[in-house]
């Protein structure tokens, strides 16, 4: 998967009855469109060939793959990652973006001032978070909310997005920047 850009369309999520279905939690906007891109494959190189069964629930699919013997080997799959090339994703519309595409941006400030590299979007359930390495002054990855107004500009073309981190207060009361 190293040397083509790949991107997470779900995940699997256990088995689904005893015939070696299994439940995929879909990422994409569309769910049962995680499905459509043809084979997707997981970190470690193996290959799957999903077939729709049918949607479970919002975001949550039941498929069926060749590859998946039985329902203890669904099962073993919970959790597993699933790629697809990103060439094989429809481009985005206009001011529109697939998130894999800011890791690697270099964060500056508004003033100009470096402020590290996108290593990732995450979510941990409140909302999107840029997670930036190598910030001055910090020994560790900073998480800054990923909001029109933290991250007021992106631009592709020049490799940066710009960024205004919120300022807290912390425990006595002094204003602290999000690092």
């Amino acid at each position: 998967m190293a040397d083509r850009k790949m991107i997470c369309v779900g995940t699997f999520a256990g088995a689904h009855g005893v015939r070696g279905e299994a439940k995929l939690r879909a990422f994409t906007e569309v769910p049962v469109d995680a499905v459509g891109y043809g084979p997707v494959s997981t970190e470690d190189g193996r290959r799957f060939t999903l077939k729709l069964v049918r949607e479970a629930k919002p975001g949550l699919l039941v498929v069926r793959c060749p590859e998946i013997a039985d329902r203890e080997a669904a099962q073993a799959l919970g959790g597993t990652k699933l790629f697809v090339p990103r060439d094989c994703l429809p481009p985005p519309d206009e001011d529109e973006f697939y998130y894999e595409d800011l890791v690697g941006l270099a964060a500056f400030t508004s003033d100009g001032s470096s402020f590290g590299r996108v290593k990732a979007v995450v979510n941990y359930g409140a909302c999107d978070l840029l997670e930036l390495m190598n910030v001055p002054g910090e020994k560790t990855a900073v998480l800054i909310p990923f909001t029109k107004e933290a991250v007021p500009q992106i631009d592709f073309a020049g490799g940066r997005i710009t960024i205004d981190p919120p300022v807290y207060e912390d425990a006595d009361g002094e204003d602290e920047a999000a690092t």
